[in-house]
């Protein structure tokens, strides 16, 4: 209540003030900076914080708060679609920095979004149509054909055969591979050994 008649008392103290200015022009303006500064004080005072608080709180004021959501998606629609802002984000995201922020921020909710949708049936049929697309099948093999394409593959193939994982991995297959052969063989010449 102390804080609502706080409130209610600030415009009566602005009028005084204004009235009882000495600084006042001849027009009989109200000095500007004084009565600002004197509201601003009065605004940072506990009191003043509670009675905005309280204010603010209110159920008609978060009412009146609460803007119209097609203004909003209309206005962040015309926003983002402008030219402007076209060139605004063409000019932000080709900074390498900007866009691999952005890039990291969103991989987790990308993941996610894409493991939902592989496990929906329908969009993975829709996937299978496109694919069954003649202009996609075309574009697909004439991007695995392209230059560019075979020359990162090389890469990736020397970089893997280069691993030392890979090259542990072979040769634990090659050395599989080998004792069953010698198994074999010798499993054949004890056969021929016998007579069977």
């Amino acid at each position: 209540m102390k804080a609502k008649g706080m409130l209610l008392l600030l415009p009566i103290m602005v009028f005084l003030t204004s009235c009882s200015s000495n600084d006042a022009t001849s027009g009989g303006q109200v000095d500007y900076e004084a009565t600002k500064k004197m509201v601003v004080d009065i605004l940072k005072t506990d009191d003043g914080k509670k009675a905005i608080q309280d204010v603010m709180s209110s159920d008609s004021m978060k009412e009146k708060l609460v803007m119209d959501q097609k203004v909003v998606s209309d206005t962040i629609q015309q926003t983002l679609t402008s030219d402007k802002a076209k060139e605004y984000w063409k000019e932000t995201f080709s900074d390498p920095k900007f866009a691999q922020n952005v890039s990291k921020n969103l991989k987790s909710e990308n993941k996610k979004l894409l493991k939902e949708l592989m496990n929906d049936p329908e969009y993975r049929g829709m996937m299978i149509e496109v694919f069954k697309e003649p202009e996609i099948q075309k574009a697909m093999t004439d991007a695995l054909k392209s230059k560019e394409y075979r020359t990162h593959l090389q890469k990736v193939i020397t970089e893997t055969v280069d691993s030392p994982l890979f090259k542990a991995k072979i040769q634990e297959l090659l050395l599989k591979a080998a004792e069953e052969a010698n198994s074999k063989a010798a499993g054949k010449s004890s056969d021929q050994g016998t007579g069977k």
